[in-house]
């Protein structure tokens, strides 16, 4: 079944993974939603440039660490789009390294509500629309995961591995709640990838520093994460729910 005409919302799509996903969703016939939080520009760079090659977009401002927020992306959605046929949670946040006896409760609290609940909240406003249960024609989500939610994060960041870990959890339960109501639910699980995170959480030159020991002797790229949720989303994953997709490189 081809992707023309159906209706994606990325969270967090101005920048890195989200945006790459936007990207090539419309080339694969989406409508494409986005989220920002605050900064308009980039987000709004990436629709102009899908609009400017045909397809169809809009960016709409929303900290999905708000659950007013994700209610009001989602009716904006609705309003746009007139219904939701898939979902990636990609927004998230990641801070400075720290050990865990450098961490007070306002940074764990912020992980969580954004990387946690924030993905929830979204995934149970997607589940209203797509399940059958619910009247919807099904759907699929991706959640985005990490490499660290195994490896742990130790020295660097316990609480935003634990973050993802959760999400693993969440991935697994979820499908198994919604897969008889047509709804696919699996997230991508990125090791080191070449986006600005890295400089966002203080550590700019942290690719250089590292990809020496990767296995691939580089890190990945944006794209490469977005084409894994591309699979996950397409019809070629018909039969994929609960999945955890690795795209780390041999991480």
């Amino acid at each position: 079944m081809s992707a023309t005409g159906k209706a994606l919302l990325v969270t967090g799509g101005g920048r890195g993974i989200g945006a790459a996903v936007a990207r090539q969703a419309a080339r694969a016939g989406y409508r494409v939603a986005l989220t920002y939080v605050s900064q308009q520009g980039p987000a709004q760079a990436v629709v102009d440039a899908i609009v400017g090659a045909g397809g169809e977009a809009f960016a709409v401002q929303g900290d999905v660490g708000s659950e007013a927020d994700i209610l009001a992306v989602f009716e904006a959605v609705d309003r746009t789009f007139g219904g939701l046929d898939a979902l990636v949670n990609n927004a998230g946040v990641l801070e400075a390294f720290s050990r865990l006896d450098g961490i007070g409760a306002a940074r764990m609290e912020r992980i969580m509500r954004v990387n946690v609940i924030g993905s929830m909240l979204c995934a149970r406003e997607a589940v209203k629309r797509m399940s059958t249960r619910h009247g919807g024609r099904g759907g699929a989500i991706v959640n985005l995961s990490s490499m660290v939610a195994e490896i742990g994060g130790a020295d660097q960041y316990v609480d935003y591995a634990a973050s993802k870990g959760a999400i693993n959890s969440f991935t697994i339960g979820l499908a198994r709640e919604v897969a008889a109501e047509g709804i696919r639910v699996n997230a991508v699980s990125p090791g080191m990838i070449d986006t600005e995170i890295h400089a966002l959480s203080g550590q700019p030159d942290r690719i250089a520093r590292v990809e020496g020991a990767l296995p691939m002797k580089r890190a990945g790229t944006a794209d490469e994460v977005a084409s894994a949720i591309l699979y996950l989303l397409s019809e070629a994953a018909s039969y994929t729910t609960g999945a955890i997709l690795n795209v780390s490189g041999g991480r």
